[in-house]
Protein backbone atom coordinates (compact mmCIF):
# COMPACT_ATOMS: atom_id res chain seq x y z
CA UNK A 1 0.00 0.00 0.00
CA UNK A 2 2.77 2.52 1.11
CA UNK A 3 4.72 1.57 -2.20
CA UNK A 4 1.69 2.32 -4.45
CA UNK A 5 1.08 6.06 -2.75
CA UNK A 6 4.92 6.53 -3.43
CA UNK A 7 4.11 5.41 -6.88
CA UNK A 8 1.47 7.77 -6.88
CA UNK A 9 3.37 10.96 -5.31
CA UNK A 10 6.10 10.28 -7.54
CA UNK A 11 3.42 10.10 -11.17
CA UNK A 12 2.00 13.36 -9.47
CA UNK A 13 5.52 15.17 -8.87
CA UNK A 14 6.68 13.61 -12.91
CA UNK A 15 3.27 15.34 -13.94
CA UNK A 16 3.27 18.27 -12.31
CA UNK A 17 7.26 19.14 -13.49
CA UNK A 18 6.45 17.80 -17.25
CA UNK A 19 3.48 20.63 -16.63
CA UNK A 20 5.56 23.04 -15.47
CA UNK A 21 8.16 22.67 -18.77
CA UNK A 22 5.86 22.82 -20.93
CA UNK A 23 4.01 26.08 -19.52
CA UNK A 24 7.62 27.72 -19.41
CA UNK A 25 8.92 26.38 -22.75
CA UNK A 26 5.80 25.78 -24.65
CA UNK A 27 5.17 29.37 -25.76
CA UNK A 28 9.15 29.67 -26.92
CA UNK A 29 8.95 26.75 -28.89
CA UNK A 30 5.27 27.74 -30.30
CA UNK A 31 7.14 30.61 -31.67
CA UNK A 32 9.96 29.36 -32.96
CA UNK A 33 7.91 26.22 -34.77
CA UNK A 34 5.28 29.55 -36.25
CA UNK A 35 7.94 31.56 -37.43
CA UNK A 36 10.10 28.31 -39.07
CA UNK A 37 6.69 27.13 -41.00
CA UNK A 38 6.20 30.44 -42.89
CA UNK A 39 9.06 31.35 -43.47
CA UNK A 40 9.56 29.74 -46.90
CA UNK A 41 9.84 31.90 -50.14
CA UNK A 42 6.83 33.62 -51.66
CA UNK A 43 7.94 34.80 -55.09
CA UNK A 44 4.08 35.76 -55.66
CA UNK A 45 4.74 38.29 -52.70
CA UNK A 46 5.62 41.97 -54.24
CA UNK A 47 8.68 42.38 -52.48
CA UNK A 48 10.85 41.70 -49.19
CA UNK A 49 10.68 42.66 -45.90
CA UNK A 50 12.60 45.38 -46.06
CA UNK A 51 11.23 46.40 -49.18
CA UNK A 52 7.74 46.53 -47.32
CA UNK A 53 9.17 48.39 -44.70
CA UNK A 54 10.34 50.95 -46.60
CA UNK A 55 7.47 51.47 -48.48
CA UNK A 56 4.78 51.13 -45.01
CA UNK A 57 7.43 53.90 -43.88
CA UNK A 58 6.80 56.31 -46.48
CA UNK A 59 3.17 55.41 -46.97
CA UNK A 60 2.48 56.77 -43.49
CA UNK A 61 4.63 59.84 -43.81
CA UNK A 62 6.67 58.83 -40.98
CA UNK A 63 9.52 60.70 -42.44
CA UNK A 64 11.99 60.01 -39.44
CA UNK A 65 12.31 56.37 -39.46
CA UNK A 66 14.39 54.50 -41.64
CA UNK A 67 14.98 50.65 -41.74
CA UNK A 68 18.26 48.58 -41.12
CA UNK A 69 19.75 45.49 -41.04
CA UNK A 70 20.47 43.92 -37.76
CA UNK A 71 21.88 41.05 -35.77
CA UNK A 72 20.22 42.06 -32.39
CA UNK A 73 16.69 40.36 -33.33
CA UNK A 74 13.55 41.97 -35.16
CA UNK A 75 12.63 45.59 -33.28
CA UNK A 76 11.49 49.18 -33.49
CA UNK A 77 13.74 51.52 -31.40
CA UNK A 78 11.64 54.54 -30.24
CA UNK A 79 14.44 56.24 -29.37
CA UNK A 80 17.05 55.89 -32.70
CA UNK A 81 13.59 55.44 -34.48
CA UNK A 82 14.41 52.72 -36.77
CA UNK A 83 13.00 49.17 -37.26
CA UNK A 84 15.65 47.03 -37.51
CA UNK A 85 15.16 43.31 -39.36
CA UNK A 86 17.02 40.29 -39.48
CA UNK A 87 19.19 39.88 -42.58
CA UNK A 88 16.69 37.38 -43.32
CA UNK A 89 13.31 38.83 -42.69
CA UNK A 90 14.87 42.14 -44.39
CA UNK A 91 16.05 39.63 -47.82
CA UNK A 92 12.88 37.23 -47.67
CA UNK A 93 9.70 37.26 -49.39
CA UNK A 94 8.34 34.71 -46.96
CA UNK A 95 5.15 35.09 -44.89
CA UNK A 96 6.91 35.38 -42.14
CA UNK A 97 9.12 38.07 -43.38
CA UNK A 98 6.33 40.30 -44.68
CA UNK A 99 4.39 39.93 -41.24
CA UNK A 100 7.61 40.84 -38.95
CA UNK A 101 8.26 43.51 -41.03
CA UNK A 102 4.56 45.04 -40.85
CA UNK A 103 4.55 44.26 -36.82
CA UNK A 104 7.78 46.53 -36.00
CA UNK A 105 6.64 49.18 -38.56
CA UNK A 106 3.43 48.61 -36.70
CA UNK A 107 5.37 49.80 -33.24
CA UNK A 108 6.75 52.71 -35.71
CA UNK A 109 2.87 53.98 -36.25
CA UNK A 110 2.26 53.94 -32.53
CA UNK A 111 4.85 56.11 -31.69
CA UNK A 112 4.12 58.67 -34.04
CA UNK A 113 0.62 58.61 -32.83
CA UNK A 114 2.15 59.26 -29.38
CA UNK A 115 1.20 55.88 -27.80
CA UNK A 116 1.38 56.56 -24.25
CA UNK A 117 2.03 52.55 -23.69
CA UNK A 118 4.90 52.63 -25.73
CA UNK A 119 6.34 55.68 -24.29
CA UNK A 120 5.89 54.29 -20.47
CA UNK A 121 7.94 51.48 -22.07
CA UNK A 122 10.85 53.54 -23.52
CA UNK A 123 11.51 55.56 -20.21
CA UNK A 124 10.77 51.88 -17.87
CA UNK A 125 13.32 50.04 -20.42
CA UNK A 126 16.69 51.42 -19.48
CA UNK A 127 16.46 51.97 -15.89
CA UNK A 128 14.92 48.22 -15.61
CA UNK A 129 17.85 47.17 -17.03
CA UNK A 130 20.28 48.78 -14.77
CA UNK A 131 18.27 47.21 -11.87
CA UNK A 132 17.87 44.19 -13.47
CA UNK A 133 21.92 43.83 -13.45
CA UNK A 134 22.66 45.52 -9.97
CA UNK A 135 19.56 42.94 -8.86
CA UNK A 136 22.16 39.73 -9.97
CA UNK A 137 25.00 41.27 -8.34
CA UNK A 138 23.10 41.68 -5.27
CA UNK A 139 21.70 38.64 -5.46
CA UNK A 140 25.31 37.02 -6.09
CA UNK A 141 26.69 38.94 -2.77
CA UNK A 142 24.10 38.17 -0.44
CA UNK A 143 24.50 34.86 0.85
CA UNK A 144 28.39 36.10 1.55
CA UNK A 145 27.02 38.83 3.40
CA UNK A 146 25.13 37.19 5.36
CA UNK A 147 27.71 34.37 6.36
CA UNK A 148 30.11 37.75 7.14
CA UNK A 149 27.42 39.02 9.49
CA UNK A 150 25.72 35.94 10.74
CA UNK A 151 22.42 37.87 11.20
CA UNK A 152 19.62 37.01 8.63
CA UNK A 153 18.52 40.50 8.35
CA UNK A 154 21.04 41.79 6.17
CA UNK A 155 20.59 38.45 3.97
CA UNK A 156 16.75 38.56 3.70
CA UNK A 157 17.01 42.36 3.15
CA UNK A 158 19.60 41.86 0.47
CA UNK A 159 17.66 38.91 -1.10
CA UNK A 160 14.70 41.14 -1.07
CA UNK A 161 16.75 43.75 -3.10
CA UNK A 162 17.81 41.05 -5.83
CA UNK A 163 14.74 39.88 -6.68
CA UNK A 164 12.96 43.23 -7.14
CA UNK A 165 14.82 43.19 -10.23
CA UNK A 166 12.76 40.27 -11.39
CA UNK A 167 10.37 41.54 -10.54
CA UNK A 168 10.53 44.76 -12.69
CA UNK A 169 11.49 43.04 -15.35
CA UNK A 170 7.95 40.99 -15.32
CA UNK A 171 6.33 44.65 -14.71
CA UNK A 172 8.12 45.35 -17.99
CA UNK A 173 6.85 42.61 -19.90
CA UNK A 174 3.05 43.12 -18.52
CA UNK A 175 3.60 46.44 -19.78
CA UNK A 176 4.30 45.54 -23.06
CA UNK A 177 2.31 42.41 -24.38
CA UNK A 178 -0.59 44.97 -24.90
CA UNK A 179 1.59 47.09 -27.19
CA UNK A 180 2.62 44.19 -29.03
CA UNK A 181 -0.85 43.17 -29.40
CA UNK A 182 -2.05 46.32 -30.52
CA UNK A 183 1.25 46.46 -33.22
CA UNK A 184 0.55 42.82 -34.49
CA UNK A 185 -3.75 43.13 -34.56
CA UNK A 186 -4.91 46.82 -34.69
CA UNK A 187 -1.78 48.12 -36.90
CA UNK A 188 -0.22 45.24 -38.83
CA UNK A 189 -2.91 43.24 -40.10
CA UNK A 190 -5.43 45.53 -40.66
CA UNK A 191 -3.07 47.39 -43.05
CA UNK A 192 -1.85 44.48 -45.14
CA UNK A 193 -5.64 43.19 -45.32
CA UNK A 194 -7.04 46.95 -46.45
CA UNK A 195 -3.66 47.21 -48.69
CA UNK A 196 -3.64 44.16 -50.34
CA UNK A 197 -0.54 43.50 -49.55
CA UNK A 198 -1.43 39.97 -48.49
CA UNK A 199 -4.16 37.19 -50.20
CA UNK A 200 -7.11 36.43 -48.48
CA UNK A 201 -5.78 32.88 -48.94
CA UNK A 202 -2.58 33.78 -46.43
CA UNK A 203 -4.19 36.02 -43.88
CA UNK A 204 -4.81 32.87 -41.91
CA UNK A 205 -1.04 32.12 -42.05
CA UNK A 206 0.09 35.93 -41.47
CA UNK A 207 -1.82 36.18 -38.11
CA UNK A 208 -0.08 33.10 -37.01
CA UNK A 209 2.48 34.75 -37.78
CA UNK A 210 1.80 38.01 -35.99
CA UNK A 211 0.13 36.17 -32.79
CA UNK A 212 3.92 34.59 -32.23
CA UNK A 213 5.59 38.18 -32.56
CA UNK A 214 3.33 39.70 -29.85
CA UNK A 215 3.84 36.57 -27.94
CA UNK A 216 7.48 36.59 -27.96
CA UNK A 217 7.88 38.65 -24.68
CA UNK A 218 5.27 36.05 -23.02
CA UNK A 219 8.03 33.65 -24.19
CA UNK A 220 10.75 36.10 -22.25
CA UNK A 221 8.57 36.46 -19.28
CA UNK A 222 8.38 32.73 -18.35
CA UNK A 223 11.85 32.68 -18.78
CA UNK A 224 12.27 35.40 -15.87
CA UNK A 225 9.62 33.59 -13.80
CA UNK A 226 11.94 30.25 -14.57
CA UNK A 227 15.15 32.28 -13.53
CA UNK A 228 13.83 33.87 -10.45
CA UNK A 229 12.55 30.32 -9.24
CA UNK A 230 15.88 28.94 -9.37
CA UNK A 231 17.34 31.68 -7.72
CA UNK A 232 15.25 31.17 -4.88
CA UNK A 233 15.80 27.77 -4.57
CA UNK A 234 19.49 27.95 -4.71
CA UNK A 235 20.05 30.25 -1.99
CA UNK A 236 17.27 28.96 -0.10
CA UNK A 237 19.40 26.30 0.17
CA UNK A 238 22.87 27.81 1.39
Amino acid sequence: MMRLLLNKKNMLLVVGALLVIAIIFGPSLWVKFVMRRYSSEKPEMPGTGGELAKHLIERFSLNDVKVEVTELGDHYDPIEKKVRLSKENYESKSLTAIAIAAHEVGHAIQDQQGDKRLAIRTKMVPIIDKVARLSAVIISLSPVIGIITRHPMPFSLLLLLGLSGFIARMMVHAVTLPIEFDASFSKALPLLREGEYISQSNEKAVGHVLRAAALTYVSAALADILNLGRWIVILLRR
